[in-house]
């Protein structure tokens, strides 16, 4: 394990959310729970119902960024590759080394910002899978331009954002409609939740990127933009304020697959014999 504590310690907002997330590992939020018995038993399904993948990542260098927990890594180590797991949160990455214990899979574990990654080399990762995250930093303008650099020519950088309108927008209804009570260009921290709720993590801090910001960083880092999806998660039948009914009004996700510029005509992943 690395630790990169001292280049955050004196952020606030990484402060808070890594309290935060220590936290919710303490009170077993569903966020933090490790991968199931089941889905360990078939990992690239679980993690690439799409088929972004391709079929098999036997080999590949993965970096999970910001994904601690015991889901992500432990996933993408069972599937056959070699994998990295970044998180701000120790606790979180405490509950991936129980995991891959507990399973006999390797995988490594360093502990800083999403947005710091000196501790790789140039080209070091044929994989960078980032989960929900981008939310808890102030600006993105150091982290695409970082996993770029990480991410080897050809190589894929698999992410999911909250969308700008998630964040803005109440989480309950007022006489029956969604209102909004964020600005789109204010660059301030979102207005803390108040109430449990699936969209919004207890006591962290979050901020509303722009589609700009998070589209237009990913592709001026040197990635090209290849895939998209939107996780459905509406059911307009449920009852107002509930996680379905405002899915079925404001998506909360936005899933990219993006591809490193500078490859050759093949995406070969540097397989390890």
């Amino acid at each position: 394990m690395f630790s990169d504590q001292d280049s955050t310690a004196h952020d606030p907002s990484l402060v808070q959310n890594r309290q935060a997330w220590n936290q919710m590992v303490a009170n077993g939020h569903a966020l933090t729970r490790p991968a199931s018995e089941d889905e360990l038993r078939q990992p690239l399904q679980t993690v690439d119902s799409v088929g972004w993948l391709g079929g098999n990542i036997r080999g590949w260098k993965v970096l999970c960024l910001a994904a601690g927990g015991g889901r992500h890594g432990p996933l993408y180590a069972a599937a056959g590759a070699q994998v990295t797991v970044v998180d701000l949160s120790p606790a979180m990455l405490e509950v991936d080394r129980r995991v891959a214990a507990q399973h006999k899979l390797s995988l490594r574990t360093i502990e800083t910002s999403m947005d710091e990654l000196h501790a790789f080399h140039a080209g070091e990762f044929d994989l960078v899978i980032h989960p929900v995250s981008t939310c808890y930093l102030p600006s993105l303008d150091r982290l695409f331009p970082e996993v770029a650099r990480v991410t080897r020519p050809g190589g894929l950088y698999i992410s999911q954002h909250k969308q700008p309108i998630n964040l803005q927008a109440s989480l309950q209804t007022y006489t029956g409609q969604y209102v909004i009570e964020h600005a789109y260009y204010d660059r301030g921290p979102v207005p803390t939740a108040t109430q449990p709720s699936r969209l919004r993590e207890p006591n962290t801090r979050e901020f509303a990127h722009s589609w700009s910001a998070i589209l237009a960083g990913i592709c001026r880092s040197g990635f090209a933009i290849a895939d998209v999806t939107e996780p459905d998660h509406a059911k307009p039948d449920s009852l107002p304020g509930s996680f379905g009914h405002r899915c079925h009004y404001i998506a909360p996700y936005l899933r990219l697959k993006a591809v490193r510029n500078h490859a050759s005509a093949a995406f070969e992943p540097h397989i390890i014999t």
